[in-house]
């Protein structure tokens, strides 16, 4: 017995020792870099694709707009279907690897469509009212391209953030890169950081050489920077934690659903009397188990133990019965999901910054010198420096301060950071509007409103930067606290899925862009179409105002389900436990019934 204690022992140190050499900050540049690269392909050709549509495939707006809504929200569906993967059975190193090969396949796909002339139509004549527009097969390169990238985000997306907060997570020994709370959650906000810096490179430097130098160039160079992205996090194979995949969420999800349906007539027992196998649950609640909730107290049918459940060895019937552990799992997800959906109408209200204001940008004076016109899709900057000043002043100067009134690490909850972000949302949207009746009102006083294409009209395109700024600084507090309570929130063993979540709501919220636009422009044909080719006579004040309505009502249901929302509660393991589950995985006496105390 006592060699079999020093052979235990000896086991628990090698996996402690292992686990020292892997994780922490110094993982980071590795991992930020790919996501750096990432986005600055992404939004290099994204940012100003509305452009590409309208000017070199020729594009009407109202297509051209529910072309680029529809290309975001399968972009942001896909990353559902990989964090399933990631979760399941590949792991989350190994799809963000495969991902981004893809992609990086359908960036050389995108930049050859744009540089060989035969697969984009001949360029319109100057202030010519029809031009030829892209054909059938040229469209059709150019949807196979946006596909691939399509699936390649849906590789990294829902992992890469996942991935980087597991090398800051705090292990049961309380090691791994010095990880806990704070560290975790300046992570994120550190993620957000290199996330809006890669898009103010975009939007400058990649938008200025598509508008000034060529396509072929404009989309050649987010190219090589997603070559980049792969080999930077491949590089860092060694230094990873790569935590082992619990098996397939949804099926466990499933197995509660069907043994709760199964047991539907049995009779409540007391929930200390409930099904509990920390063997059994060992793999997907490292960091602790999750604790009873006297909420959706249907589903706690499925842990109640009857005739039939276990086998005769001794282990249950997943279809039949399931933990307490795996059915307060399927509960998180259930309490997430209202508050998830609220962020679906931001990506709607939002959408419009990618689209219908570069498009009022391209009708302004854009004049910065005598030689030199800011690009449209360069207005994107300003959303971009709010975001990161915003993000910078919450992390190094708000934090401190709410701290001393709230007592909490990060200042405010999870929750409380996404409903101010909300809120300030409301107010670009009704900026918006009124800098787009202005923008009108000058073209009717100067006799512009059906000026040729290309005309600029004599108000600053500056008149847009409150709008666009007002954005990133909502972003910087609504983005990082939806991504922070779906992570902190989700069943451990279901992050990459969580994250996938936040992308979800950004492909409905596309989708419901798409919806939307179509909606209102089939309905407004008669009495004066809001969106139009022409701005100038378009009504897209009208449009920037119902969605500031939408986004109030939008606001009270979240503020609803807010009030009524319960944390997960989370029991923590002893280290010893944790290790000997992960050394032998063979406690016997740990089945059925208690909690670890």
């Amino acid at each position: 017995m006592a060699e079999d204690g020093r052979g235990e022992e000896k086991g628990v140190n090698v996996v402690a020792v292992k686990k020292a050499k892997q994780g922490g900050f110094r993982t980071m540049p590795f991992i930020l870099a790919n996501d750096f690269c990432d986005r600055l392909a992404t939004v290099g050709f994204s940012s100003n694709l509305i452009t590409y549509l309208t000017l070199q495939l020729h594009l009407p707006l109202v297509d051209a707009s529910n072309t680029l809504t529809n290309f975001h929200g399968t972009a942001n569906l896909t990353p559902l279907v990989g964090g399933l993967i990631a979760d399941s059975f590949a792991g989350r190193f190994w799809t963000i690897t495969f991902g981004s090969v893809i992609y990086q396949l359908g960036m050389v796909f995108l930049t050859l469509s744009a540089a060989l002339p035969s697969l984009r139509p001949p360029p319109c004549a100057k202030h010519a009212a029809d031009c030829q527009r892209a054909s059938s097969s040229q469209i059709a390169v150019l949807y196979v391209s946006l596909l691939f990238t399509s699936i390649g985000a849906g590789g990294t997306r829902p992992c890469v953030m996942a991935f980087g907060a597991d090398q800051l997570e705090l292990d049961a020994h309380g090691r791994r890169g010095g990880g806990g709370k704070g560290p975790k959650w300046s992570f994120f906000n550190l993620y957000f950081f290199g996330i809006e810096l890669a898009k103010l490179t975009a939007v400058t430097a990649v938008v200025y050489i598509q508008e000034n130098v060529g396509w072929g160039w404009g989309l050649g160079v987010p190219t090589i920077a997603m070559f980049a992205a792969v080999i930077a996090f491949v590089s860092g194979y060694s230094l990873y934690v790569r935590m082992p995949p619990g098996g397939s969420p949804l099926v466990r999800l499933a197995q509660v659903a069907t043994a709760a349906f199964k047991k539907r007539k049995a009779v409540m027992p007391e929930p200390s009397r409930l099904y509990e196998d920390k063997v059994l649950d060992a793999g997907i609640s490292t960091t602790g188990r999750l604790l009873h909730t006297d909420q959706l107290k249907f589903f706690d049918k499925a842990a109640i133990v009857t005739d039939g459940d276990v086998q005769p060895s001794g282990e249950p019937k997943l279809w039949r019965l399931s933990t307490v552990h795996r059915v307060e799992e399927l509960k998180s997800i259930l309490r997430m999901l209202p508050i998830w959906a609220a962020g679906i109408l931001l990506v709607t209200s939002a959408s419009h910054n990618s689209s219908f204001a570069i498009q009022q940008a391209r009708t302004m004076d854009r004049d910065i010198t005598p030689h030199f016109k800011i690009p449209p899709a360069s207005m994107l900057i300003f959303t971009n420096l709010a975001m990161l000043l915003t993000l910078a002043f919450y992390d190094r100067v708000l934090v401190r301060v709410l701290r001393r009134f709230t007592g909490r690490p990060n200042g405010i909850t999870h929750l409380q950071r996404a409903g101010v972000g909300m809120t300030i949302a409301m107010l670009a949207n009704a900026v918006a509007a009124v800098v787009e009746r202005r923008r009108k009102s000058v073209a009717a006083a100067s006799g512009m409103l059906d000026a040729p294409k290309g005309t600029s009209l004599p108000i600053s395109v500056f008149w847009l930067v409150p709008q666009y700024a007002i954005h990133g600084v909502a972003d910087a507090f609504m983005d990082v606290g939806r991504m922070e309570f779906l992570y902190d929130q989700a069943p451990e063993s279901m992050r990459s899925t969580a994250a996938a979540l936040y992308w979800l709501t950004m492909s409905i919220g596309s989708y419901l862009g798409t919806l939307l636009v179509t909606i209102i422009h089939a309905k407004t044909q008669r009495s004066g179409q809001w969106l139009q080719d022409n701005l100038n006579r378009a009504k897209l004040d009208n449009y920037y105002w119902l969605v500031f309505g939408l986004q109030g009502l939008n606001l009270i249901y979240y503020f609803v389900c807010v009030r009524y929302y319960t944390f997960k509660p989370l029991e923590t393991v002893r280290p010893e436990e944790v290790e000997l589950y992960r050394v032998n995985g063979n406690e016997d006496d740990n089945k059925k019934g208690g909690s670890l105390k």
